[in-house]
């Protein structure tokens, strides 16, 4: 929702500032720019990057109509599943947690958590590293490391589509100005007939140079950063659950486990320690 206002706000500025001048949204409208600018950036778009990041690009950009799902909720959510894993773990055995994470869509605990059973990949994340527990396949140090290469390279997969959406963005304004020198060549095409005319091209040519700018800093850039942030809170959410279980493995109680990752989760999604207590009582 928060995109939408800031998208409101920029157009309503721009262009309500530019008739409080006195200007006519008519003179902006030549459609020849517009096809030479966004077109040219597109295709620029696609021939820098693969189809994966194209088909990426084109799934998260809708999602940001949405806003990021990582809140507090679903922290707490999260933290109360990992509390649950745990504490069965530490009655029954890790040999216990084997049915629930083999098909976590039909254990009753996972079933619990649907918020957390909608992201797949911090699922897949959960119950591999799991399953590494129970078989005693690697120690803790080693399932360290191998989560944190795990992590690194989804970071670099989740930065793909904002990187290539930024580079979009910082050429948008050479686009302009490639519309803005072919309405110059076009006006001293025309240059004799008459100053109507050509003030009218140049103009023209000049709009090319607005429009480039205006959806490079205030439409694609910001769309670009804020795919970031999104990227960002998802891995933060894969972070909480190594630092949760990492702790378990190194012989925390379930409840001090989950308290390792509350601390690391971003202040503003963060609850209380006494509220996650209650929470987690409660389910």
């Amino acid at each position: 929702m928060t995109i939408i206002v800031g998208f409101l706000i920029v157009i309503i500025c721009v262009f309500g500032g530019f008739l409080l001048s006195g200007g006519s949204l008519v003179a902006l409208w030549h459609p020849p720019e517009l096809v030479i600018i966004a077109g040219g950036a597109t295709g620029a778009l696609i021939l820098a990057n693969p189809a994966k990041v194209s088909k990426k690009i084109m799934k998260e950009i809708p999602a940001l109509l949405k806003g990021s799902k990582y809140t507090k909720e679903m922290y707490m959510d999260l933290l109360a599943l990992l509390f649950d894993l745990f504490t069965l773990a530490r009655k029954e055995g890790l040999m216990s947690l084997e049915a629930h994470i083999e098909e976590p869509e039909q254990s009753e605990v996972f079933s619990k958590y649907p918020k957390v059973m909608s992201d797949h990949h911090a699922i897949e994340f959960m119950t591999d590293y799991l399953r590494l527990m129970v078989t005693g396949a690697a120690n803790a140090m080693e399932i360290e490391d191998l989560m944190d290469k795990e992590l690194e390279t989804h970071h670099k997969e989740g930065g793909m589509a904002h990187g290539a959406m930024q580079l979009m963005a910082d050429g948008l304004p050479g686009f302009g100005i490639v519309a803005a020198v072919m309405g110059v060549v076009i006006t001293m095409a025309s240059i004799d007939q008459g100053p109507a005319v050509i003030g009218a091209k140049v103009g023209a040519a000049l709009v090319g140079t607005f429009v480039g700018i205006l959806l490079s800093y205030g439409i694609f850039g910001p769309i670009a950063n804020a795919m970031s942030y999104i990227a960002e809170d998802e891995s933060k959410f894969i972070e909480v659950i190594k630092v949760s279980l990492l702790a378990s493995l190194n012989g925390y109680s379930p409840q001090v486990a989950i308290e390792f990752g509350r601390k690391v989760i971003y202040s503003t999604e963060r609850p209380g320690f006494l509220e996650l207590e209650e929470f987690v009582k409660n389910k």
